[in-house]
């Protein structure tokens, strides 16, 4: 995009951008509902004042825009709303907002939740006039010396927001002569995917951190979508259906809820972490659909070490689950050493499963820091092939296996000189980062299907030669 954006040709420069396509199917009206902290959606609505969506800035709402999150003293909702909800109809009026106060949630919780569904700048405007209420509101009933601006956000766009050694975060702070903090990460949880940003300063100095941190969330958010998008056309033979996905995104299934638990678990994007920033915290949810695919793979993806443990979880809960929620049997296999620094994981299901299972995988070592935060998560995942497909997937000369690097972005390596196992198969080597490995396993995955068929065409045709003869 970088290289084409720009560029002239017979008189005409490029202009090079991804489409995105993430309204649901009633033209994105869904996508005005969020649920409340912690991802869980509410089986009844909320307080949901919504603006003048006609304005400037409504035909902005069924599109990719990340909402704001706020989280604010419940004592402070009542102020908020005002008497007979005219305080929030004027925010929503001024700031020509969608505005969801999440207060029926969470009874007796000391916080409550609050998303702002606009454009960049009308929630900058929604969030100062909130702020500026509960400033009021503390400063009439003296219930706190300060009212500290508290945003949520998912925490799979947390580490682009901090930067590299804090350095994101600090510019801000100094910029706007703030403090911030963030949450740890052991707040996290498959039901709490958010982490809150606090920040402390005046209302100005507040309000202006809001905008700059919004901007690093919005950069990576966008990021995040159009990568969804795009390789939603490059993973040829995955039926991205299968896999419960509205804009390019998979949910948990109800099925995969805590006994007991009356509400739907959040989103589950296997690319962005426990909860997905558009397919149910921050959009509309969609109804899982079942596997149509029967065929088995396996695949042997190799991990650091070190983060075999998070993987497995407490008293293996996180495998479990991943299992479960992918429909794949996922086994950690012994170490050949102690001082191994790769541990193979092997996934043996259908294609979507995979699809799943890795990306969650994937998802797992970046949102535990096992990679920097602007560090591609790069695992070597190993596939068998048919000993007799091998040579297809290598190409005369090569051409095919670099036609496929350069396709998929996947370093793919068929070891030559490999001795065929008892199956008369051999491995095929693929490393790379998510959506590169998955694209190369199914781009190989179609080699050997051809192979396969034309086998079969082979020995159908020598049977009915066979038989014309006798």
């Amino acid at each position: 995009m970088e290289k084409l954006t720009g560029h002239s040709m017979e008189d005409h420069s490029f202009s090079v951008s991804y489409i995105l396509d993430v309204e649901g199917e009633d033209g994105g009206t869904q996508a005005q509902r969020g649920p409340p902290r912690g991802g869980r959606r509410p089986r009844e609505a909320n307080s949901t004042h919504p603006g003048a969506m006609g304005g400037p800035h409504g035909s902005r709402q069924g599109s990719c825009e990340l909402p704001l999150r706020l989280l604010v003293p419940t004592q402070f909702v009542g102020a908020i709303i005002g008497k007979e909800g005219l305080t929030i109809k004027n925010i929503t009026k001024q700031t020509q907002s969608k505005v969801d106060i999440h207060r029926k949630e969470n009874t007796g919780a000391g916080e409550k939740a609050i998303t702002v569904h606009s454009s960049p700048e009308g929630c900058s405007h929604a969030c100062r006039m909130i702020l500026e209420v509960m400033e009021k509101e503390a400063s009439d009933t003296k219930i706190a010396d300060e009212v500290p601006l508290k945003i949520l956000a998912h925490n799979s766009l947390v580490g682009r927001l901090i930067g590299k050694e804090g350095r994101n975060l600090k510019k801000i702070e100094q910029d706007t002569g703030t403090k911030i903090t963030i949450s740890p990460l052991q707040d996290l949880s498959l039901y709490n995917p958010e982490r809150t940003i606090t920040i402390r300063g005046g209302v100005e100095e507040c309000c202006n951190a809001e905008v700059e941190i919004m901007k690093k969330l919005r950069e990576a958010y966008e990021n995040d979508v159009s990568s969804l998008n795009l390789q939603a056309n490059l993973i040829p033979g995955l039926n991205l259906s299968a896999l419960g996905i509205s804009s390019g995104l998979p949910v948990l299934s109800p099925a995969a809820a805590p006994r007991g638990g009356s509400s739907l678990p959040a989103a589950y994007n296997p690319f962005l972490g426990h909860a997905s920033a558009l397919g149910g915290l921050y959009g509309s949810p969609t109804l899982p659909v079942q596997q149509t695919s029967l065929e088995q793979e396996v695949v042997y993806l190799f991990i650091p070490t070190q983060a075999v443990g998070a993987l497995i979880g407490k008293k293996g809960q996180h495998i479990k689950e991943l299992a479960r929620f992918a429909g794949a049997s996922i086994k950690i296999a012994p170490s050949d050493s102690p001082d191994a620094p790769e541990r193979m994981v092997i996934i043996t299901g259908p294609p979507e499963a995979q699809f799943k299972a890795q990306g969650r995988i994937f998802g797992k070592l970046k949102e535990e820091n096992f990679f920097t935060a602007k560090e591609e998560v790069k695992l070597e995942a190993h596939i068998k092939v048919p000993a007799a497909a091998a040579g297809r997937v290598i190409g005369k000369g090569g051409k095919t296996v670099n036609e496929l690097q350069n396709l998929t972005s996947a370093e793919v390596i068929v070891p030559r000189d490999q001795t065929p196992d008892e199956n008369d198969e051999v491995f095929v080597k693929i490393i790379g980062h998510f959506f590169a490995s998955q694209s190369a396993q199914r781009k190989i995955r179609e080699i050997i299907q051809q192979v396969k068929q034309q086998e079969q065409k082979n020995q159908q045709g020598a049977a009915t030669a066979s038989q014309h003869t006798k």
